[in-house]
């Protein structure tokens, strides 16, 4: 092998994601169908999204609710498979390998998730020994049951949690107590990639701190690859490189973080920008993020966000958007595209 395929085989991305998309179908019965004449209805909920996660890095998916973060949480894990698109893991085709028997069992290994509800998340009936072990056993990582134990012992005191919890169930912990659990659990299989979806939401301010920096830590000591989704800015901030925009299903804007927090370029972006909080203008009036999330079973033309964007013209109303680069930013915007803005 040559250098130059050597430096193209170190520099490949961990996780590359083209042109992914999920499509629920969401019509009326077919007798109702039939005699209501009615069409089948679809529902795009990921349409075409498009990034790439260096190892090692976090790349935070940010949006109002509905726009599809999660569903795409879902297709990276293999609970949903993609309607259209791919997800290479490592060079390989996830999805593909996902439905390969052993090679499907030695990828879900290696791409764990942590969901966005720790109690909802974990089985109320079982002790944590057996929610923090079951993927051990699982996946026949260890065989005897004081090696279970052991490693449980272990995984609970990196998260911050004592062995002697393992005795205890999932009600008998505080929120952020439960959230640690659940990612003891995910780092029970020593995986290389986390799909976070949400994972501080449900928690107290202070107690996300908590857990963030906990998931940082594992990040440096481990070498983990994270995709972190949430609708709380701040959050996303302090913990990704990269920070993707979503907008009814697509990407529309996609940059590093430094880049998107200091000179924000889709109207969306901005917007979403606007509307957080800052101590140096305290006594200011914030700008509330302006109407609402189209039904996505009827979205509109064009841009989807044309509704609601103050720069939308004919174009921006008929034709749409596709995600290109401007000076190292992905947006799909014409506005951005004309000089607009």
């Amino acid at each position: 092998m040559s250098g130059n395929e050597m430096s193209a085989v170190v520099s490949s991305p961990l996780v590359q994601v083209d042109d992914l998309a999920r499509s629920f179908d969401v019509s009326a019965p077919w007798l109702n169908r039939l005699l209501e004449r009615k069409p089948r209805q679809l529902l795009h909920a990921v349409d075409g999204v498009s990034f790439s996660i260096e190892k090692g890095k976090t790349l935070a998916l940010v949006g109002e609710s509905g726009c599809g973060k999660s569903t795409v949480a879902k297709l990276l894990v293999g609970l949903y498979g993609p309607s259209r698109g791919q997800f290479v893991f490592d060079g390989k085709d996830a999805h593909q390998t996902y439905a390969g028997g052993d090679n499907g069992r030695a990828l879900r290994r290696r791409v764990q998730m942590i969901f966005q509800d720790p109690y909802a998340s974990l089985n109320p009936r079982w002790r944590v020994a057996d929610i923090v072990g079951e993927p051990l056993r699982e996946h026949g990582l260890l065989q005897s049951d004081a090696a279970v134990d052991d490693r449980v012992g272990e995984l609970l005191s990196s998260v911050g949690l004592s062995p002697a919890d393992a005795s205890r169930f999932p009600h008998q912990f505080s929120g952020g107590q439960r959230q640690r659990i659940s990612i003891a659990r995910a780092m029970a299989t020593a995986p290389d990639f986390l799909v976070c979806d949400e994972p501080t939401s449900a928690l107290d301010v202070s107690v996300q701190a908590q857990v963030l920096n906990l998931m940082k830590r594992l990040q440096r000591e481990r070498g983990l690859t994270y995709l972190f989704i949430s609708h709380n800015l701040a959050v996303v901030r302090h913990v990704s490189d990269e920070v993707g925009v979503m907008y009814l299903g697509r990407l529309v804007e996609l940059a590093d973080k430094t880049s998107l927090f200091a000179s924000p370029r889709h109207p969306y972006t901005r917007m979403l920008l606007d509307a957080i909080p800052k101590m140096h203008d305290t006594g200011q009036a914030r700008t509330p993020v302006q109407g609402e999330v189209p039904n996505p079973l009827n979205p509109p033309s064009g841009c989807a966000f044309n509704p609601r964007c103050p720069h939308a013209n004919e174009r921006c109303r008929s034709e749409r958007p596709v995600l290109q680069s401007f000076a190292g930013i992905r947006i799909a915007c014409h506005a951005v595209e004309e000089g607009r803005i």
